[in-house]
């Protein structure tokens, strides 16, 4: 029987089927990639102990102080060298093994990657959450139900901050007036510039600042609450018991109460 030299052996064309450019059937499994553990550790650090740290020059600074300085007595160092070697410590402690590592059987180089990695964790954790809440957050800006108006894009920011009548009002200095048109301009173009000892008005329960009680309500609003709880629980459990299939991160880095620095990031990401 003749054959035509442009036409394959059937062999040859059912082999080709599952060859990798078959553009009908599902290519192969890509293998998951390893995270390296310092990475991970990062993530936490950022969220739960220091979100905006150098790490590499707090690290070192670390080494130096345990190491050469470690006789020199605690007057001689300042408030916030103090301050940056609790940060380092808390760090210490929330790496396991960490401190031998870096201390005893690590070169200069390998603490410099070591940093490395656990800058990258904070960093990438960071923006996760940043990106996770950009959209999650429009839906907390007024009562479930309400319309909010103008609409706000879930995509881009440009929009928000004082921009918007809803977040500008959110955004607001306590004891500021947000209703006086004066102002509300002024926080717009940024001639009326926020310093960082001036809380906005959505740290506080209900949204209302007493002026003759400053502390009353502080840091137990709503929507500072439900960030919390979308970051170190899980975006389900926000609204209701928590229920998803993958634990959150407080409990995969065994957290078991609130820090200071956790509500100080949530605050920020808000």
């Amino acid at each position: 029987m003749p054959t035509d030299e442009n036409v394959p052996p059937r062999d040859a064309m059912v082999s080709s089927l599952g060859g990798p450019n078959d553009a009908l059937r599902l290519g192969p499994r890509k293998k998951p990639r390893s995270t390296d553990p310092l990475v991970h550790h990062g993530r936490h650090f950022g969220r739960s102990i220091h979100a905006l740290c150098n790490v590499h020059a707090l690290v070192n600074n670390g080494i130096i102080r345990m190491g050469e300085r470690s006789e020199e007595p605690e007057e001689t160092f300042t408030a916030q060298e103090h301050r940056e070697h609790r940060v380092f410590l808390s760090l210490l402690k929330s790496v396991p093994g960490l401190e031998e590592r870096i201390m005893i059987s690590s070169s200069e180089e390998e603490v410099h990657g070591i940093a490395a990695l656990l800058q990258k964790g904070a960093s990438s954790a960071r923006s996760d959450d940043t990106k996770s809440l950009k959209s999650a957050i429009i839906d907390w800006l007024v009562p479930a139900g309400e319309p909010l108006i103008p609409p706000i894009a879930r995509n881009i920011k440009i929009d928000r901050g004082f921009n918007h009548e809803i977040t500008g009002s959110l955004l607001c200095p306590a004891g500021v007036n947000w209703k006086d048109n004066d102002v509300k301009q002024k926080l717009r173009t940024g001639e009326y510039s926020v310093s960082g000892d001036q809380w906005p008005i959505f740290l506080y329960a209900s949204y209302k600042y007493d002026e003759t009680d400053p502390w009353k309500g502080l840091l137990q609003s709503a929507i500072l609450v439900k960030t919390f709880k979308h970051i170190f629980t899980s975006p389900s459990s926000v609204d209701r018991e928590a229920k998803a299939t993958r634990s959150g991160n407080a409990r995969i880095h065994g957290m078991t109460s609130v820090t200071c620095a956790s509500i100080v990031y949530a605050a920020t990401q808000v």
